[in-house]
């Protein structure tokens, strides 16, 4: 026996200092549906409508429906973004107060998830987990790694522009390749478009308390500051290599994972890094 649901329902805040609101409503004809839980299933007995995949509790199905309906009903008052579940929210609005409940053990760094003190960790531990059991059986701490690995085998380019066609192993690859045909420049100058400000008033108001040393941008001084301090907050969690700058670690993933996001356009040959590229081009 099929059962249908009518969910049609407004929750109130009943707290003020909670930052989202919350306005749902399904229509019958794609609620939820159950089975008997003599079935198969056992006690999965509710079905999504769309995809059919079942459930053991109707929160369940309802939170998974809105994978499909686009929904968003817990929205933050701080900056305006959505989420489908209020855990979401809430670990969101952490980045907003600087809250970091999850502290590790080891060394006291501060985390807003779980799960990323679970991953920390194994920079600790040496633990790695995800194992390219398909081709050559190099193991990742993390599973985003192995997955981004894997295509270097594969060959695999999952994020294709939709302007020429060209396709991409990782979506951030993609994302830099559309300003190609856009023309976008995100950091651009109001003087003479090119990506700096202050270099036309030579204004240079962040100072190094330390040496003295003064910068056009809070960020520059705040990563030359950990020349003196020694920081390295960006830790590697396959092999622990700590860098004090967040791109400096994205690069040097690569030499884990196989990554080459460099490819030239003549030859096909790819690159790791953008100065073999450029040095490849320079010849070519």
């Amino acid at each position: 026996m099929v059962e249908h649901f009518n969910l049609n329902q407004t929750v109130a805040n009943s707290d003020p200092n909670t930052s989202f609101s919350h306005t749902q409503s399904l229509s019958a004809s794609h609620s939820a549906r159950t089975s008997s839980a003599n079935t198969i299933s056992g006690d999965k007995r509710f079905v999504c409508s769309y995809c059919s995949k079942r459930f053991r509790c109707f929160s369940q199905l309802t939170i998974h429906q809105r994978s499909h309906t686009g929904e968003k009903p817990y929205r933050c008052t701080l900056c305006g973004k959505s989420y489908i579940q209020k855990g979401h929210l809430y670990t969101h609005q952490r980045t907003h107060t600087g809250e970091k409940p999850y502290r590790c053990s080891l060394c006291g760094k501060g985390f807003i998830q779980k799960c990323t003190l679970d991953m920390h960790l194994r920079s600790h531990t040496g633990e790695k987990p995800y194992t390219c059991a398909k081709f050559c059986g190099k193991r990742f701490a993390q599973k985003t790694y192995l997955t981004t690995h894997e295509r270097t085998h594969s060959g695999e380019r999952p994020y294709a522009c939709m302007e020429c066609g060209k396709s991409f192993s990782q979506k951030s690859s993609l994302n830099v390749h559309l300003r190609s045909h856009t023309g976008e420049k995100p950091y651009s100058c109001s003087h003479c478009g090119k990506t700096h400000m202050r270099t036309h008033s030579g204004e240079k108001p962040y100072v190094c308390t330390v040496c003295g040393k003064r910068f056009a941008q809070k960020t520059y001084l705040r990563i030359h500051q950990r020349t003196h301090s020694g920081e390295r907050p960006y830790s590697c969690m396959e092999c622990g290599k700590c860098f004090a700058q967040k791109s400096s670690l994205n690069v040097h993933l690569r030499s884990h994972t196989g990554e080459k996001p460099y490819s030239c356009s003549e030859c096909g040959k790819s690159y790791a890094y953008k100065q073999g590229f450029n040095t490849h081009q320079c010849f070519s």
